[in-house]
């Protein structure tokens, strides 16, 4: 037990750290952005009166949700070339992120959507409004301030999946923090510094996400 700690070796290059954790919130907003879009798509077809758009809809939901994200992770990337689709690395990770949130988001929007009250619907239909402008005009927006925190939460539970990217090599922070490791076998340190630059990025999204909440409440 005579370990001793020395940090030396981690700050020297923290800057790889610092650019593993970019790449990491880059791959969380680029993934929300796109499991939104078709999260939105998925609940506006599982409240469908079709069975067309229901059914459909439904299944993705259920067959995602109950699917690990690292097997998710490891199809897109090795799986997909034998099919012809051919991606980056980073790139293939962001399909898989993006396409795993969208089930959970479809949830979150299909709540936020049964939520608006009916009447806003009946008022916009009363001063001449059309059923695509209700939606973008006054559905739509109430639906997204009442999701917000439930997005905020989802957006920080994607930031901290992307450490699965290291499965495949994209050099995001748990990564770069494991390479930094093995070259130096400071491993306590190493996996010190990682975890608290998690930590504290994590409260800073929560802390600005909370002001934006509380500003669109308000």
């Amino acid at each position: 037990m005579g370990y001793t700690l020395n940090f030396d070796a981690v700050w020297r290059n923290f800057d790889d750290l610092l650019w593993g954790l970019g790449l990491s919130l880059l791959l969380a907003v680029t993934a929300i952005g796109i499991g939104c879009l078709l999260g939105l798509v998925l609940a506006f077809g599982r409240i469908s009166r079709s069975r067309l758009l229901s059914v459909p809809a439904n299944a993705y939901v259920t067959l995602l949700r109950n699917l690990p994200l690292l097997v998710l992770v490891l199809f897109s990337f090795f799986a997909l070339p034998q099919l012809g689709l051919r991606l980056s690395k980073q790139n293939s990770f962001v399909l898989a992120l993006a396409l795993y949130s969208a089930a959970y988001l479809a949830e979150v929007f299909r709540g936020g959507l049964l939520g608006v009250p009916r009447g806003l619907r009946e008022a916009g239909l009363a001063i001449g409004l059309t059923e695509g402008q209700i939606r973008r005009r006054i559905t739509l927006p109430v639906m997204f301030r009442a999701v917000l925190p439930a997005l905020g939460s989802t957006f920080i539970g994607l930031f901290k999946d992307t450490s699965l990217a290291a499965a495949i090599a994209v050099p995001e922070l748990t990564f770069e923090a494991r390479k930094i490791n093995v070259e130096t076998f400071r491993v306590i340190e190493t996996w010190l510094v990682a975890s608290g630059l998690y930590i504290a990025t994590c409260s800073i999204l929560a802390a600005l996400l909370r002001r934006v909440e509380a500003r669109l409440a308000i």
